[in-house]
């Protein structure tokens, strides 16, 4: 086999695994999303943080765990997720930049605070603090 098509066929199989790999993070991520809820809690009576995001979307990626994480051990707010792509309507009216991003609500639906980018759990669980609601992790 002459090198040029070796060479091209080691960069045929670098390409179908990258594609192969951001197939499966992104199905990962759409089973992970469908743990949570949607918008539809917003004004509910409860607290809750949704994050705006999309499953093509890296560091939406990364704080789709935290979220579940938050919704498994927390009772003093819910945590919801709305893909921007599937919902672009609802994202422009929430003002939607850049995603991740993460609104918290109070319980009758007003928007509280707001974060764009990865934010950690326990940065999550001090801001809810801070807005007097307390969401101590069990």
């Amino acid at each position: 086999m002459k090198n040029t098509t070796r060479n091209y066929l080691m960069m045929g199989l670098v390409i179908v695994a990258v594609l192969g790999l951001s197939v499966f993070n992104r199905s990962r991520s759409h089973s992970l999303a469908a743990g949570l809820p949607d918008d539809s809690v917003i004004g509910k009576g409860k607290p809750v943080v949704i994050q705006f995001g999309a499953h093509w979307c890296p560091p939406c990626r990364k704080q789709l765990p935290v979220m579940i994480e938050l919704a498994k051990e927390q009772t003093a707010f819910q945590t919801a997720f709305l893909d921007v792509d599937e919902h672009p309507q609802t994202a422009r009216d929430n003002n939607i930049g850049p995603i991740p991003t993460l609104i918290f609500f109070d319980g009758d639906g007003n928007e509280l605070d707001r974060h764009t980018g990865f934010y950690p759990k326990d940065s999550i669980l001090t801001k809810w603090k801070e807005l007097g609601v307390d969401a101590t992790s069990l």
